[in-house]
């Protein structure tokens, strides 16, 4: 029950699309400020050890949602376990990037930013911009700018987390469990005169069953 309070209380119960579309919207605005060819949202999956493409723009953005490779593998790995940005501007001569890995979503990128994605120091995942149009490299003063769309992106993951979390036990709860929390998830939803309304309803049902 702990999990299902504390994703209830942050307001996150059902809203599962709504955080999906704006780690989307994430990645692409990435894109388009540094004029990339594509530009993707990685989820680490501590059950499999799995880093998960959760959102796309541009290049694989058809294909790729929902592809998993293990969380040590490429450049994306390399930053998910150090917790530190990277600026690759030739990957063919870095040893930390999975030629194999890339190949097999259909796209082999020439450079890349990857940024993880921290919400307490935790690493939820990764978020990477690959090449540009023109043949610009990425330098390390734009990593600061990057920085600001991983803390946009981070946010996003964790509230996504937090309502896969909520629905997860209330798909495994009893009718009474699940029906409290529906009401705890409509309450946190209301303002003004129905939230005072609605308070005091539950405050004068709570006075009925003590």
């Amino acid at each position: 029950m702990t999990d299902l309070r504390a994703a209830v209380a942050a307001g996150v119960f059902g809203t599962d699309e709504a955080f999906r579309a704006l780690l989307q919207s994430t990645v692409e605005t990435a894109r388009a400020i540094f004029h990339a060819k594509a530009s993707s949202a990685f989820l680490l999956d501590e059950e499999t050890d799995e880093l998960v493409f959760e959102a796309v723009a541009g290049e694989g953005a058809d294909t790729l949602i929902g592809r998993r490779f293990p969380s040590s593998t490429g450049v994306a790995g390399w930053v998910l376990v150090t917790r530190q940005p990277l600026v690759v501007d030739d990957l063919s001569k870095d040893t930390r990037f999975s030629r194999d890995t890339a190949a097999s979503t259909g796209y082999v990128p020439r450079g890349m930013m990857a940024v993880p994605l921290l919400v307490e120091y935790k690493a939820l995942g990764v978020l990477e911009v690959l090449d540009r149009s023109a043949d610009t490299p990425f330098t390390l003063a734009e990593m600061d700018l990057l920085g600001l769309f991983a803390n946009q992106a981070a946010i996003a993951l964790d509230l996504l987390l937090r309502a896969r979390t909520a629905k997860s036990v209330l798909d495994g709860a009893d009718a009474d469990v699940a029906a409290t929390a529906r009401l705890a998830a409509a309450l946190d939803g209301l303002e003004g005169k129905k939230r005072e309304s609605a308070l005091a309803l539950l405050a004068a049902l709570e006075a009925l069953l003590k």
